[in-house]
């Protein structure tokens, strides 16, 4: 992607040198082992750190000074100038539907920080936040994408972004809320298949935006964007970490409906072409 020297979001929140540190014993950490096994086992990571700020674990906030690498500063930008693209993106499609797009924040954090939605770590990966309307960002997840995933380029990274954009968009319009509320009446089995047509929905969000951000476009980026739709689905996911797939337990996803709903935004531009609850449900 196209980004050195352009326009960089201002809603960026830098928490780096600052972490969240559990000052309980016992069941600090039974509770952070707990909510590893959850993420590895594919629950759903909103729902898991939701849990995880409910086991009323006391914690502080140290400060440290955080020396920035020259690899962190580039990705940092990277993830400014993203951001900036969703903004400009989003802001003109609400316009153009006679809504008003507010901003989300992108907090990025170097090892732990605290959000509404409960602690942020490598372990959770990138989430968007509903509570404070913040996207939380490690850029170590960068390289878990290149070198554990096995998601390659830029735009990998910035697919990842685009789609915690578009948890954000779903909050604004109201789908997150309604999906919620049907997932409390519904079975285990039930409340995972609305959480994969969340993700999914999100995923073809992100590709809408790939469709009208072209200027900023290079030859290879849609695959690259497609590798990582495949490295974060739910039978990928599940088979590396234990071995065999339990379709019950999909939340995202598989990597083909993953990269098939990313291509379907980006294909199509077409809002009205993203409703996967419908499609899936």
């Amino acid at each position: 992607m196209k980004w050195l020297g352009r326009k960089e979001s201002e809603n960026i929140e830098d928490r780096r040198g600052m972490s969240g540190r559990n000052i309980a014993a016992g069941g600090g950490g039974l509770a952070i082992i707990m909510l590893i096994i959850g993420l590895l086992m594919g629950g759903d990571p909103q729902k898991l750190i939701s849990d995880f700020a409910n086991s009323n674990v006391p914690a502080a906030t140290t400060s440290e000074p955080y020396h920035e690498t020259q690899e962190e500063k580039n990705l940092k930008s990277f993830a400014a100038v993203t951001l900036a693209d969703n903004e400009t993106i989003w802001t003109k499609l609400f316009a153009e539907n006679q809504l008003q797009y507010e901003k989300p924040t992108m907090v990025i954090f170097s090892q732990q920080t605290e959000s509404p939605c409960g602690m942020a770590n490598a372990q959770t990966g990138p989430f968007y936040c509903p509570a404070d309307q913040k996207i939380y960002l490690s850029l170590n997840f960068f390289n878990e994408l290149t070198n554990k995933l096995g998601a390659h380029g830029d735009f990998a990274f910035a697919y990842v972004i685009s789609h915690e954009v578009g948890h954000h968009i779903q909050h604004l319009l109201g789908t997150t809320a309604k999906m919620r509320q049907r997932q409390e009446n519904s079975s285990e089995k039930e409340a995972n298949r609305l959480s994969v047509a969340l993700e999914l929905q999100a995923d073809f969000l992100a590709g809408v935006w790939a469709h009208y951000n072209q200027n900023a476009l290079e030859d290879g980026d849609i695959e690259e964007a497609l590798s990582a739709a495949n490295a974060v689905g739910d039978d990928h996911l599940q088979q590396q970490a234990q071995g065999y797939v339990v379709p019950d337990a999909f939340t995202h996803g598989t990597s083909a409906q993953r990269m098939y709903w990313f291509k379907k935004g980006y294909t199509t531009g077409d809002l009205n072409q993203g409703n996967t609850f419908k499609e899936l449900l």
